[in-house]
């Protein structure tokens, strides 16, 4: 069954029927998100549960992208990616944590800004160049070292 983009968002991708719709006569079926990159439909519990004692895993029938139970939450998508970007934006600036005083100029404050930002979209959205940006935070993170411990011990007292 092929819905509108729109209508997807709160419909059992399986059945069609959303968790609030009256027809609905199952009380207890919630819907869970299929967390895997490039799904994000939905499923009510009782519909997976019934794909899921027939096969392992089954294809998404509005994308096609594999389920499997380990991809399933009750959160949404955008709270995990929310909570995704947080989580790397924590330990991304933890380790770039300049301010614009340790710049000759706001233009070299702002590029610094500019990578930093490029950087954190790359992995949290698993870019194809996230490894590479992983890497280079760790790389960055080596080479200045004594300096990042510096700038947070400072604002550790401020």
């Amino acid at each position: 069954m092929m819905m509108a983009e729109d209508d997807d968002l709160d419909r059992c991708a399986l059945c069609g029927v959303s968790e609030n719709d009256s027809s609905n006569l199952t009380s207890q079926n919630t819907l869970q998100t299929n967390v895997s990159l490039g799904c994000g439909h939905q499923f009510h519990t009782q519909c997976v549960e019934r794909e899921f004692t027939r096969r392992k895993t089954f294809p998404c029938p509005i994308c096609n992208t594999t389920v499997k139970k380990a991809t399933l939450s009750t959160r949404s998508l955008d709270d995990m990616q929310c909570e995704k970007d947080t989580s790397w934006r924590r330990r991304v600036m933890k380790v770039f944590n300049k301010v614009e005083n340790d710049f000759s100029s706001l233009l070299e404050y702002n590029n610094y800004l500019e990578e930093r930002e490029d950087i954190i979209f790359s992995i949290v959205n698993e870019e194809p160049d996230a490894e590479d940006s992983k890497a280079k935070v760790k790389a960055y993170e080596a080479e200045n070292k004594s300096q990042i411990v510096i700038r947070q011990s400072i604002r550790g007292r401020e």
